[in-house]
């Protein structure tokens, strides 16, 4: 039987050139790891995953440890990203939903009264305990690797509650934020609560670093953000800030937000592939002069990975030119991994950006 015993002590990976580039030190290389990296591109993947559901999959110790660790045999990445998905904690807290193939998470019952709001369960730790048995299996296994663990952001997940299901304009959303801004709060104080929870226990179990993605936050103006948005994503990730390890926030889309994103708490700004990231780290800089220098993530456009070598190895060395104007860059995707992508493709990207030195 595996052993899942506690972690008696977090590995001391601070030479690691993702941890130090979160730092804003320079790595001893670029530092590269790509969102979605453990997935649908990869046929191992596929093989393992068959016949086995999304949700199953997540809580599966054994199996999400694989899926994780795939990447970085495959590409030597710099980091793992734990195998999971954003709905996880909902599901296991008592949500009855659903992940539908082709589709995205599909609420049976959504949320979208102050009652449905006083309804919603809590999350147990025992509910997530699975996910914390992957982590220490990966702890082992790893090495010298950092392992980022993830969350989704209390707007994301309100919009799925809400919706019922993925949305292109998220009008209920909107609706309900505008028309009831108190059962509004209530909703994302509670998934505030439910999100930092599934974190601190990821950390607890060894994560080296945590992602919180707030994938549809770019729907929305910067005012709105602020208003509706901003003090329960800053619940979250001030709730990491004794934890000693680097969060890193992202959402598509989230250009006029990054600044407003980085004040939420974030060590590392992840940025789409649609500002660049010279502008990002301008942007940053400028609306806090006096405060540290700006760590970016960042920004290939992952559709450009369907294209010829030549076009993708320019793209490659714009942003890594690019990521020097911040503090820190941490080469990444705009957003995940395309399920058409070429595997071989990602490997040559890894080791493109690994001969690219940090910080000329």
């Amino acid at each position: 039987m595996t052993n899942t015993a506690p972690v008696s002590a977090r590995r001391d990976l601070s030479e690691a050139p993702l941890l130090a580039a979160a730092r804003g030190d320079v790595p001893a290389r670029i530092p590269v790891w790509f969102m979605r990296q453990a997935g649908r591109s990869l046929p191992e993947y596929r093989r393992v995953r068959e016949g086995v559901p999304m949700l199953q999959a997540c809580l599966t110790p054994d199996l999400a440890c694989e899926i994780t660790l795939q990447p970085v045999r495959r590409y030597g990445v710099d980091a793992a990203i734990l195998f999971s998905d954003i709905v996880v904690p909902l599901s296991a807290a008592g949500v009855d939903l659903d992940i539908v193939p082709g589709t995205g998470p599909v609420v049976a019952c959504p949320v979208r009264t102050a009652a449905d709001v006083a309804a919603l369960p809590t999350l147990a730790p025992d509910r997530v305990e699975p996910v914390a048995q992957a982590v220490r299996l990966l702890v082992r296994e790893l090495g010298d690797t950092p392992l980022i663990g993830f969350a989704g952001a209390p707007f994301t997940l309100a919009s799925y509650l809400v919706e019922g299901g993925p949305s292109r304009h998220h009008e209920r959303t909107k609706a309900l934020m505008h028309a009831d801004p108190k059962t509004w709060h209530a909703l994302l104080d509670h998934l505030a609560d439910l999100t930092l929870a599934f974190l601190r226990m990821q950390v607890a179990a060894g994560v080296d670093a945590v992602q919180l993605f707030d994938s549809w936050a770019g729907a929305l103006s910067e005012r709105d953000y602020r208003e509706f948005v901003l003090p329960h994503s800053a619940k979250v990730l001030g709730g990491l800030a004794g934890t000693g390890v680097p969060r890193i926030h992202f959402g598509v889309g989230t250009g006029e937000l990054l600044v407003a994103m980085r004040e939420a708490g974030a060590d590392v700004v992840g940025v789409d592939w649609r500002v660049p990231l010279d502008e990002a780290a301008r942007r940053l800089r400028a609306a806090a002069p006096d405060g540290p220098v700006p760590v970016v993530q960042g920004n290939l456009d992952p559709a450009l990975l369907l294209a010829d070598w030549p076009v993708v190895e320019r793209e490659v060395r714009r942003i890594v030119a690019e990521g020097r104007a911040a503090g820190g860059h941490v080469f990444n995707l705009g957003h995940g991994v395309l399920p058409e992508t070429d595997p071989d493709m990602l490997a040559r990207v890894t080791e493109l950006v690994h001969d690219l030195a940090p910080g000329e």
